[in-house]
């Protein structure tokens, strides 16, 4: 069953809109695409036809953030260490809780700080227990890798995504001192343009580079991660190999501010998360392409963290329009036919890396387990 449903979500990419002129390829580190697959994904028309109609736009996140960019002191307004000590300790202020901030709200100090946070970790030896891990940072990509068979394609998808980005943000607070507010990138403001973002700048993440005229991936080799090489993956495997990407705009394209709000517009939690999915967040990974684009070890890349912290704003937004949906869910636990109904006492775990939750307790971010909102 675990290794039918791992072929089932690693599929063929598709063919990329950008290329690599020719001429550069030859001063390129390439790489094969064919070992990463991709995610599974549903038409963003498809989508938009099974769509509810919605008066008016959907909820947003509030009250919303009216102080311009967060200056270089970089405690957040009404969002620093006391919001996240208070949800360490079970309690939240939910009038004051964390806010996470759009990447284009964060100052450039802050974009550094949260970069060095993530090499930071990649500094730091594994701490054992976590197969092909060669780093801190790498037990996190261990965790997804061998948990990929629970955790896609069913009602878990996105609590357990949200306890596994908190379980990163509490080790880069605990373990390489990050005090800054968290960032969210709103891919939205950014379809079909990812490689113009300055995500994807040396200063930050580095390039993110198109196709080669013959398919290949690019090695990353300018930027934070630089010549970094990967121990897990591709798939259930533990190969070496690089940091790879190779964009295809036309795939970023289909990451609208439309095809969340048609995903959204869905009032059963397991008919939203099962659009989300296969909507946005695969064509998110899928138009990054190669590392991201392979399903068990995308963490490889660290920008899969800002691309679920997209994911998970959208859950957000879609809970706030009905306070219900942070307390009930449905959907499948497991993969039977018939399946084990979701409960809100399902456990989310992490193979130990930080203790076990319930879906429960993720379901409100400003329950106590959790104590935070986004800018918008």
């Amino acid at each position: 069953m675990r290794s039918a449903l791992v072929q089932a979500l690693v599929g063929v990419v598709a063919v990329s809109a950008l290329t690599v002129p020719h001429s550069v390829e030859k001063r390129l580190k390439l790489i094969d695409l064919a070992q990463f697959g991709s995610f599974p994904t549903i038409s963003p028309e498809k989508a938009h036809a099974d769509a509810a109609k919605v008066k008016g736009p959907l909820a947003s996140d509030g009250p919303q953030y009216t102080g311009g960019k967060i200056g270089t002191t970089n405690k957040a307004p009404s969002a620093g260490d006391d919001a996240v000590t208070a949800a360490a300790d079970g309690t939240c202020d939910r009038n004051n809780p964390a806010v996470r901030f759009e990447w284009r709200n964060y100052s450039a100090d802050d974009k550094k700080a949260f970069v060095d946070g993530i090499k930071c970790l990649m500094g730091k030896p594994s701490s054992g227990g976590f197969q092909g891990s060669q780093s801190r940072y790498e037990d996190l990509v261990s965790v997804h890798q061998q948990l990929t068979p629970s955790i896609h394609q069913r009602a878990v998808f996105l609590p357990w995504h949200r306890y596994y980005v908190s379980v990163f943000e509490s080790l880069m607070r605990e373990e390489c001192g990050f005090n800054r507010a968290f960032p969210w990138w709103d891919e939205t403001l950014d379809s079909g343009k990812f490689a113009q973002s300055d995500i994807f700048t040396d200063a930050y993440f580095g390039p993110l580079p198109g196709k080669t005229s013959d398919g290949q991936g690019t090695c990353i080799e300018s930027g934070a991660f630089a010549g970094l090489t990967l121990h897990i993956g591709p798939g259930s495997g533990f190969s070496d190999h690089c940091l790879a990407r190779a964009v295809d705009e036309s795939l970023t394209a289909t990451v609208s501010s439309q095809f969340v709000q048609d995903c959204n517009s869905r009032t059963s939690y397991d008919d939203m998360r099962g659009c989300q999915e296969l909507g946005p967040h695969a064509y998110g990974h899928n138009g990054v392409g190669a590392v991201m684009a392979e399903v068990q070890a995308s963490p490889g890349d660290p920008v899969f963290f800002l691309h679920h912290l997209f994911v998970d704003h959208s859950f957000r937004i879609w809970q706030n329009a009905d306070a219900s949906r942070t307390t009930t869910i449905n959907g499948c636990a497991d993969g039977n036919n018939p399946c084990a109904p979701i409960t809100m006492d399902y456990v989310l775990h992490s193979n130990g890396l930080r203790p076990n939750t319930t879906v429960g307790n993720v379901m409100d971010t400003l329950g106590g387990y959790l104590c935070y909102r986004y800018d918008y």
